[in-house]
């Protein structure tokens, strides 16, 4: 199977979507997270919705990406081989209930890997009014799909800096993940994908055993930064990037490190990982950026 690159810029089908209360908070409950930002429906100003929500918004799409995507001639058979391989969210102002929301996504990048071809989506996420709300960059990768050419990346990609590790992590937490995990995400949130419910399912695709979402590990390493560095204001956080490169098995720990830190003038960027049982690299290349302000 092959991919070729001058599917890059291929527009997909908007999306829309209103967001409930009950959404919002269901997706705090699937992480243990009771920061009253997202509970307390009696705080002044209302709640919001945790930062990795975002995921949820366009998670519809990625579910059924192959009726979105506007090209006749896309190869859909390669849809079978993807892995979710990098994540990035830029927060423009946080999402609410009440929100009605558009999502406009496009092929943002096609490029040669070692193991395939990594294909990035860019969504755009707007509200009622126009105004930008969240933007994602998700990158998938095909395994064993050979891209065609060179590949083209017109725009570059929002990834994080080189981490500036230090020789010990400056802080470490470790996150009990139960053996209901994946179906308490699972059900919160909406993002639905057997290989995280189902062993039968998960050891056909030849897994061994049902995996944690790979956005519910790192929606745990952003509850953890909010916490420790931004003390549990959410609006503090203005992106997040990884790459997901291992597996998480409920029944075990993780262990979430923040490994570098850098300040600038406007705020400060964290480097992170996620270590899971094994001490593999579940998350890789973490990277968060805190603007100083605190808007609670």
């Amino acid at each position: 199977m092959e991919l070729s690159s001058r599917f890059v810029g291929t527009p997909l089908k908007d999306y829309h979507t209103e967001i409930t209360w009950r959404r919002t908070m269901n997706f705090a409950a699937a992480l243990d997270d009771n920061n009253d930002c997202y509970m307390d429906d009696e705080r002044e100003g209302g709640i919001i919705a945790p930062p990795m929500f975002g995921v949820a918004v366009t998670w519809p799409i990625l579910e059924r990406i192959w009726e979105y995507i506007e090209a006749r001639d896309f190869p859909m058979e390669i849809l079978v081989t993807q892995v979710h391989h990098t994540e990035s969210l830029a927060f423009h102002r946080p999402v609410r209930p009440g929100d009605r929301l558009t999502v406009k996504g496009r092929v943002a990048a096609i490029l040669p890997h070692r193991a395939g071809t990594r294909v990035v989506v860019r969504f755009d996420v707007l509200d009622q009014t126009g105004d930008p709300v969240f933007t994602e960059h998700m990158g998938a990768l095909m395994r064993g799909v050979k891209c065609s050419d060179e590949g083209l990346c017109p725009n570059p990609l929002p990834e994080g800096p080189l981490s500036e590790a230090s020789a010990h992590p400056l802080w470490e937490s470790r996150i009990s993940i139960d053996l209901l995990r994946p179906h308490i995400y699972d059900g919160c949130t909406d993002i639905v994908f057997p290989i995280h419910t189902s062993k039968a399912f998960a050891r056909q695709v030849g897994l061994p055993g049902n995996i944690l979402q790979g956005t519910a590990t790192l929606a745990f390493a952003v509850r953890e930064i909010i916490n420790r560095e931004a003390g549990g204001d959410p609006l503090m956080l203005k992106s997040v990037f990884c790459r997901f490169t291992g597996m998480v098995f409920p029944g075990t720990v993780i262990r979430v490190q923040g490994v570098g830190k850098s300040e600038k003038h406007d705020g400060t960027g964290l480097h992170f990982m996620v270590l899971n049982q094994e001490g593999q690299k579940a998350i890789s290349g973490g990277y968060a950026f805190l603007k100083k302000e605190s808007h609670l």
